[in-house]
């Protein structure tokens, strides 16, 4: 039943806080046993991208409609605007995909959700960014706690 309870807890937390949370998590509660983190950690990570994604779409619909129906109408220049296109033309799907574990996921899929519209590519994306960060982090943590054990730090 614990071991059930912490595979819960890690995997809530990687839906919502990738890399903040969620991979130290996985490291710290399941520490001997890399493939039961790393599984757990992008199957979090990878279901909050997909719940997010389409929630992301409900929202984005949601507002369209809320606009339509008040006769609300969207400033076109604003520097907002020009920032956000700026950075969806120059890093793309691929540069929101990679800053979305660091930020949080339901942030990082409502901008992919919004300026591309394909869901299987946006998922793709994002899952094929999850399983990156969660390498990359799993072990930047082992070096750091290992070397940290063997006092070499």
């Amino acid at each position: 039943m614990a071991e059930l309870a912490k595979i819960l807890s890690v995997f809530v937390t990687c839906t919502f806080f990738f890399v903040k949370l969620g991979v130290p998590a996985a490291y710290l509660a399941f520490q001997p046993n890399f493939l039961k983190a790393m599984l757990v950690s992008c199957s979090g990570g990878i279901a909050g991208n997909i719940i997010f994604t389409y929630l992301s779409a409900f929202f984005v619909k949601c507002m369209k409609v809320y606009r339509k129906k008040n006769n609300i109408k969207k400033k076109v220049f604003t520097t907002a605007n020009r920032r956000i296109i700026k950075v969806k033309q120059r890093f793309g799907l691929a540069g929101i995909a990679f800053i979305t574990p660091i930020i949080s996921q339901p942030i990082g899929a409502f901008f992919a959700e919004k300026f591309f519209k394909d869901k299987r590519k946006v998922i793709l994306y994002l899952s094929v960014s999850v399983v990156f960060w969660a390498f990359t982090i799993y072990f930047i943590l082992y070096l750091l706690h290992g070397g940290i054990k063997n006092g070499t730090a």
